[in-house]
């Protein structure tokens, strides 16, 4: 039982209280310790998420398609467009496309008058098939079940879901049912190179088809192939509406004007070369930035996490301006950060056997800023590397991008290279979002003080209680000496 200070007169809570503050303090600092860490894990952390920003930019810069993107003209756009990958030649082309690729359609005959989509088949029971043709023309059997209580509804629909190219639906205002294949193209070629239908049904059974949905083989229009001439010569044929020659994705949308071939113009895009390049320099000088800002920041030592007594003495906008100082170059004199700056300048520096006119990064305009104050940031002359890559994009890809191992290894390699290796030393250090304390060293160290912070406050609340102990002794000696010297004076006042 904890006695107060009835008898001796003392506050006993406030004395003891003072005392636990005292004891506290170590642990107060244990816990501005782990803040600090936490800290410096979460600082780690945010320059990973930078660097991984700049890493996933980095699969484009290894691309053809980034250093010779090609720019597609049509004189007749509403008939033939195209796409060209980096590998297309240059040139103008001719297309005159004399018949679009279309799907097959078959239309059936107007049902009985009466006829309703959700009544039930039951006359019709049982298994039925169709049949589709594959690309290379050979027969494809499809078949679905029709059950007790199904409605034509289920099966349209049931029809439709299935992998078959073949789409059924049922036309309200003229009561009839559609059938059409979901692919454009002719795929059953007849022996006798007659036009044959592609959707076919089962000639011993197709009552459902030819009796109920009074739908005719015979009847089917469209499955017919995309036909085109290039260059005046080469007369070609697609199943579907697009059709790719040399590196160049023809797209049909109509026929040509008659006698008029499309003409196709491909050329380089010089300018959007010119700015997905720059983009990256952008986000490395954006990164170099941060990772140089953290090696300035000036460290204010005196000024410590604060405790959560401090705290509730604190405004939040003066918490708020302490803990921006507390935190200000945390990461200060951090050999991983320095050795990253270092590793990402020094990958540009060196040249590249390119088999081309451009071997060093200055030559296609990009150098590190004149200040060194910036760090090691690049800055492009815009008319020197347009040059580049308007006279050899093939050497500026080389030079960016050449994936071999060795001091020939491209621009691009080399610093992603040193990403990685700065993220996984980073990861070593402070973790990811998802890692246990264990496995990474401020995590460890966190594991550590935690441990001796519970250790600690079990330490407290033992001696709290020794303090309760020794002061409810004290009050009890006090309050039998107050007994005793009462009764003295009570003897002393009866003689």
């Amino acid at each position: 039982m904890r006695i107060g200070g009835l008898a001796s007169g003392m506050n006993v809570d406030e004395i003891i209280e003072k005392l636990m503050t005292a004891e506290r303090m170590p642990l107060d600092r244990m816990e501005q310790d782990k803040t600090t860490l936490t800290w410096k894990r979460n600082a780690f952390r945010d320059i990973n998420l930078k660097l991984k920003e700049l890493d996933d930019m980095i699969l484009d810069m290894k691309l053809s398609k980034t250093y010779n993107p090609k720019n597609v003209t049509s004189s007749q756009v509403g008939a033939v467009t195209a796409s060209a990958s980096s590998s297309a030649s240059n040139g103008t082309f001719k297309i005159e496309v004399e018949k679009l690729a279309t799907a097959a359609m078959n239309i059936g005959e107007p049902l009985d008058g009466d006829f309703k989509p959700n009544a039930e088949l039951d006359a019709y029971l049982g298994t039925h098939e169709f049949y589709t043709y594959d690309e290379e023309g050979e027969k494809e059997t499809h078949t679905f079940e029709i059950k007790q209580g199904d409605t034509l509804n289920d099966v349209m629909k049931r029809i439709t879901e299935k992998d078959n190219n073949v789409r059924m639906f049922y036309d309200e205002q003229h009561n009839r049912v559609i059938l059409e294949t979901t692919r454009t193209g002719d795929y059953n070629q007849a022996e006798s190179g007659e036009k044959a239908p592609e959707i076919v049904f089962d000639s011993k059974n197709n009552a459902f088809f030819a009796d109920f949905l009074k739908l005719d083989p015979s009847n089917e229009t469209g499955g017919t192939n995309a036909e085109f001439t290039y260059n005046d010569q080469l007369k070609l044929e697609s199943k579907d509406n697009n059709y790719t020659l040399n590196g160049i994705t023809f797209n049909f949308t109509n026929e040509t004007e008659q006698n008029s071939p499309a003409i196709i113009t491909v050329d380089n895009d010089v300018d959007a070369s010119f700015e997905k390049i720059k983009e990256f320099v952008d986000k490395y000088n954006e990164v170099v930035d941060q990772l140089n800002g953290t090696q300035r920041e000036e460290r204010y030592r005196d000024y410590k996490p604060l405790t959560e007594a401090q705290k509730e003495e604190m405004s939040e906008k003066q918490i708020e301006m302490w803990e921006e100082k507390a935190k200000s170059g945390i990461l200060r004199g951090e050999s991983i950060i320095s050795d990253s700056l270092s590793s990402m300048r020094q990958s540009w520096y060196t040249g590249v056997k390119t088999d081309g006119e451009y071997t060093h990064l200055s030559q296609v305009g990009i150098t590190t800023t004149k200040s060194y104050l910036d760090g090691g940031k690049l800055e492009i002359d815009e008319d020197k590397l347009k040059e580049a890559l308007r006279e050899d994009p093939q050497s500026v890809e080389k030079l960016f991008s050449n994936n071999v191992d060795g001091p020939d290894r491209g621009l691009i390699n080399r610093l992603e290279d040193s990403i990685q290796g700065t993220m996984k030393n980073i990861e070593e250090r402070a973790g990811k979002s998802y890692s246990t304390l264990e496995g990474y060293t401020l995590g460890k160290n966190m594991k550590d003080l935690n441990n001796r912070i519970s250790a600690f406050e079990k330490k407290l609340v033992h001696v709290e209680d020794r303090y309760w102990r020794q002061f409810t002794a004290m009050e009890k000696a006090v309050q039998r000496m107050n007994q005793q010297s009462m009764q003295l004076l009570s003897q002393f006042g009866g003689q």
